[in-house]
């Protein structure tokens, strides 16, 4: 991986990471794009570089994290079951899931499908909770539950969250909103572990490709949250679904091409 490779990677992490659309499942696709072999640094550096984007969402939301403890205190409740089942699924992830090709298309695109199939369907309550701060203990625990579904890559944890919130009663805003916050402990921890178990093995040289993936992915990442929050002001999710259909069948159609001629 050269420092090239690693801005790219930094900037698609920024873009993807709060979008429906997998920023895990787009860094994998990426890499194949830019074919870097999938070897441990690169998955790991695909987990590391999203405490970039995080840090973002820190810097837009601090009052969260070190005000309202509240807030604060769900957004752990809603960590546990995806830090649990993390925990005890790592290894099948990186070494099976991660890099996975097959697993990433089919995700987004019956993802994609669910997603507009869901919109089409979901019909906002006029007593949707409109408060992050008015979110009960159930409904941050069971947003946790929909979020752990995204260790699988390609499902998208923004995806997974945003979608279980509306379910539970959530108005759109609101559970955005806390899908970012909701964020910050999970792709810390995932980052943590990882580094935990893979840092020792990383040179100076890898150390320097993270750091400078992390700077990238901060960056594009301010944008996109504001981008985000003001899109969902007068737009559904349906885009997001159909976009995620495409890339699919496109990658699949330009294998297929590959292989014939």
């Amino acid at each position: 991986m050269t420092f090239f490779h690693a801005i790219i990677l930094g900037i698609v992490e920024g873009i993807t990471e709060f979008l429906p659309i997998s920023s895990t499942g787009h860094l994998i696709l990426t890499s194949k794009i830019l074919q870097l072999p999938s070897t441990e640094f690169l998955k790991s550096f695909e987990i590391a570089i999203q405490l970039g984007a995080i840090l973002a969402v820190v810097v837009l939301y601090w009052r969260s994290f070190f005000v309202k403890f509240e807030i604060l205190k769900k957004i752990i409740v809603a960590f546990l079951p995806t830090a649990v089942l993390g925990l005890i699924f790592y290894k099948i992830v990186k070494q099976f899931l991660l890099g996975s090709e097959s697993v990433v298309l089919w995700a987004l695109a019956l993802g994609g499908v669910f997603l507009i199939v869901f919109e089409l369907l979901h019909r906002e309550k006029e007593n949707a909770v409109e408060d992050v701060e008015k979110i009960t203990w159930r409904q941050a625990l069971l947003i946790g539950v929909f979020q752990s579904v995204a260790i699988i890559p390609g499902v998208s944890r923004a995806a997974a969250t945003i979608v279980g919130g509306l379910l539970l009663g959530l108005k759109r805003k609101t559970i955005v909103e806390f899908s970012f916050l909701l964020a910050v402990p999970t792709m810390a921890a995932a980052t943590g572990l990882d580094l935990l178990k893979s840092g020792s093995s990383f040179n100076a040289n890898q150390f320097g490709l993270l750091a400078l993936g992390f700077v990238f992915s901060f960056i594009t990442a301010l944008a996109a949250i504001k981008f985000f929050l003001n899109f969902i002001k007068n737009h559904s999710f349906i885009s997001f679904g159909v976009y995620r259909i495409i890339l699919a069948l496109g990658w699949w159609g330009a294998t297929l091409f590959i292989l014939r001629f």
